[in-house]
Order: structure tokens, then C-alpha cells, then sequence
């Protein structure tokens, strides 16, 4: 993985970078499904899974916020 990353000039690339990556992708591609999320994640809480997305529940909120319902 440090070798892709050296390739693609990313600092740090590794299976963690990925995960992380990959779940926020879903959480914003599926409409912010937290729980969808958590899931994947195989988390205990919705909490933990904001948390680890580096996102709090205002964070959340204020995102959801955004969301254009048409």
C-alpha cells in the first residue's frame, strides 16, 4: 500500500486510510445512513461510528441540513 501511495504522491496510504475513506464515501452517498454505516463498520453505536468519521451529531445535523429534498 506505501508504495501505491508513494506512486500516487499520497504521504500515507494504508488498508486503514482506506477503510476510513470508504466509509465516509458511503455515509455521503447514501444520503448520510448512519447506520448503514455503522454497520459495515461493525460498530456498537452510531456515536462511535460519527466519532471515527472525525463528524459529532451537530456536525450531522448541520449537514443534514443541506440536504436539497427538492
Amino acid at each position: 500500500m506505501s508504495k501505491t501511495g508513494d506512486l500516487l504522491g499520497i504521504d500515507y496510504l494504508g488498508t486503514h486510510t482506506m477503510r476510513k475513506t470508504g466509509a465516509y464515501r458511503v455515509y455521503t452517498q447514501s444520503n448520510y445512513n448512519i447506520g448503514l454505516v455503522m454497520n459495515l463498520l461493525n460498530h456498537s453505536s452510531e456515536a462511535m461510528t460519527l466519532t471515527y468519521l472525525g463528524l459529532d451529531q451537530a456536525s450531522a445535523e448541520n449537514m443534514l441540513d443541506k440536504i436539497d429534498f427538492g
